[in-house]
């Protein structure tokens, strides 16, 4: 299920790239928010809180949260709902306050 005729979105709803959600593959539309992209896939929960490991998703959509955060091309704690899809990327569940990949 994917937003089409969005004032933002673009307006071709085919997926044209493929992100890659804790190793799996994730159609995608280039330039579409991550959030979305998971959202449209079914993925329900982007991170765990840091205490009592509680699944947290998307809530505010414009940024000012931080419950979409995720791990992003091994970069913790970005934002997944202002953060645009491109081909390739690798996106992972954040577990609490998250960690940098090892170099």
């Amino acid at each position: 299920m994917r937003v089409v005729k969005h004032p933002i979105l673009p307006d071709d709803a085919a997926p044209d790239c493929i992100i890659y959600h804790d190793g799996q593959p994730v159609p995608a539309k280039s330039g579409e928010p991550i959030a979305a992209a998971l959202l449209a896939a079914g993925v329900r929960v982007f991170r765990e809180t840091a205490k009592k490991r509680n699944p947290r998703g998307i809530y505010c959509g414009i940024g000012r949260c931080t419950d979409c955060v995720m791990v992003v091309d091994g970069e913790p704690n970005v934002r997944t709902c202002v953060t645009p899809v491109r081909q390739g990327m690798e996106v992972r569940t954040q577990k609490g306050l998250g960690e940098w990949k090892n170099s």
